[in-house]
């Protein structure tokens, strides 16, 4: 094992999210890209859990004040990720989807967008094939039916009011896309990141600060392009919210491209047609990402398999005859506590 790539891969691929190996090795190219041989080699002496940099220095053998550059240097890449332990700085590996890949959207470039193209093709339908799902549907509130609970947890706009730092920054997989000379209709600066602290994002250099009624707004965009919203599959540690497209999400083209059924896990709704109000317009149908409806003559019908509870067609719906309402206990699947 002299290849750090392989290294890197490997532990990778022993994380939850997984990274595949394929046949030809084009998991290694993407890396490769990413990282040089010796921050490959580093990376793949961490775990997933925050060590200091003495823990990692006592334990590679490695100088510890060199050590401290390389990895501040690497977390600044978005390569792994820094954190704190015991009140000092410490570092840890982190997936490749959800983390790297995503951390790479301000340097992202045609090259990169191919690289990562081969390998979708060539193994994502493994990765995407991962249960629990590591993404999640959930509804914008203004969705669900008024009578209906819903948990903190299971709506944007709360996961949103959670949080007092917010920012917006590219769709990494519309920029992918775009690259390629693919490019879809949504919007691509809708991509959401949020922060327990104030002023997370002021300095960075790819997230751009957003106010709060600035992250709702942007919420509320992205609703009105048609786009899905998901987030991490866990109660906690929610920091961002994906506004997703079977078009260009890497996740929702699994379905679309891939063929493989549940890629998300559902939210804890499922969209219901009021049949007194439903005049047959058909405007629902061709806003659901999921094939979920269907039309019986002239009223709109919903699959409850196919349908994620995302609530993009209710906004659709001019006559409002489409609402979400809560799934059955015995159908709703726990979502993980992390």
């Amino acid at each position: 094992m002299d290849n750090p790539y392989k290294q890197l891969a490997e532990q990778l691929n022993a994380l939850p999210n997984g990274f595949p190996p394929t046949d030809d090795g084009r998991e290694l190219k993407l890396l490769a890209k990413l990282y040089t041989p010796e921050e490959a080699g580093l990376a793949a002496q961490l775990t997933p859990s925050v060590e200091t940099v003495e823990e990692i220095a006592a334990r590679t053998g490695r100088d510890a004040s060199e050590l401290r550059n390389q990895l501040k240097a690497m977390s600044r890449r978005g390569l792994i990720e820094a954190g704190r332990k015991d009140d000092a700085l410490g570092f840890k590996l982190i997936p490749f989807v959800v983390g790297i890949y995503e951390n790479q959207v301000g340097v992202m470039d045609a090259e990169m967008a191919q690289l990562f193209e081969n390998y979708f093709q060539g193994s994502f339908h493994e990765m995407l094939a991962v249960k629990p799902q590591f993404h999640r549907v959930i509804p914008v509130n203004e969705t669900v039916r008024n009578t209906m609970e819903v948990r903190p947890f299971e709506s944007a706009s709360e996961i949103v009011n959670a949080m007092l730092s917010w920012g917006v920054l590219d769709c990494i997989c519309r920029k992918q896309k775009a690259l390629l000379g693919q490019a879809c209709e949504h919007p691509i600066d809708v991509c959401m990141a949020m922060h327990p602290q104030p002023n997370a994002f002021e300095k960075n250099p790819v997230i751009r600060a957003l106010s709060h009624d600035e992250a709702l707004g942007t919420l509320r965009r992205a609703a009105e392009a048609g786009l899905v919203h998901s987030v991490s599959n866990s109660v906690e540690g929610t920091y961002y919210i994906c506004n997703c497209c079977t078009c260009s999400c890497g996740i929702l083209r699994g379905m679309a491209e891939l063929g493989i059924a549940n890629v998300v896990a559902s939210s804890a709704f499922v969209n219901q047609v009021d049949e007194v109000i439903c005049n047959g317009c058909e405007d629902c149908i061709a806003s659901c990402q999921f094939n979920a409806l269907s039309m019986d003559g002239l009223l709109a019908t919903v699959d409850a398999v196919r349908c994620t509870g995302c609530g993009v067609c209710v906004l659709a719906c001019s006559t409002g005859a489409l609402g979400l309402a809560r799934r059955p206990e015995s159908e709703v699947k726990p979502i993980p506590q992390t």
